[in-house]
């Protein structure tokens, strides 16, 4: 018999303060003021699932007006391996002086290819790798369960990464609007081991 997990992402509500720089990891709220689109994923996602979140306090903030726009959900499980990428000494840097970088190789889909680290930071193969683990951590603790996780854009790439067994490169391709909703459900084996289903990518939440 097949085990079926499936995780529900949300990326946070935006962040106004970090319209104009690179903020990664640095700890700025959400503006939670869509009513439409919170009653949206109060429909949209299922009652009862186990709740989590990064330590970031964007994430519990968007998980707490989806409670309020009226999704039966408990208290969320904090993460802080769910953390955005750590952009380093470039956080709070303005998006102009960060192309200015040498060292910052622009790249199309993302602030930065996988494979750059800021100093004192982390590249997007490192946040897989911080990802990952938990991922899998929390999928044996509530497996068969529904899982909402309200993250961040790298993040749910990087489950992206994972599911479909994609190079962190291209990973970096996939979108992740604010308050989309990505589908993800893990079905486990034991005859024939675990495999990854994709249900819904950055789906609007309207």
């Amino acid at each position: 018999m097949s085990v079926v997990t499936r995780w529900w992402w949300i990326r946070h509500a935006p962040v106004p303060d970090g319209k104009n720089i690179v903020y990664g990891q640095m700890d700025l709220d959400a503006d939670c003021a869509d009513t439409e689109a919170f009653q949206g994923l109060a429909q949209k996602l299922p009652a009862g699932a186990v709740l989590v979140t990064s330590d970031l306090k964007r994430t519990t903030q968007t998980a707490n007006a989806i409670r309020d726009a009226g999704l039966d959900i408990p208290e969320p499980i904090v993460e802080p391996d769910l953390r955005e990428q750590h952009f380093g000494d470039w956080q709070g840097m303005s998006h102009e002086a960060f192309g200015l970088l040498r060292e910052a190789t622009p790249h199309r889909h993302w602030r930065l290819p996988s494979f750059i680290q800021a100093p004192n930071g982390e590249n997007f193969v490192h946040l897989i790798a911080r990802v990952t683990p938990a991922i899998t951590r929390l999928s044996e603790e509530h497996a068969g369960r529904d899982i909402i996780a309200v993250t961040h854009g790298g993040t749910i790439r990087a489950a992206l990464s994972l599911a479909l067994g994609l190079d962190p490169e291209t990973a970096l391709a996939f979108a992740t609007q604010n308050l989309g909703i990505t589908r993800l459900d893990l079905i486990t084996d034991r005859a024939n081991g675990v495999a990854w289903r994709i249900t819904a990518v950055n789906q609007s939440p309207r």
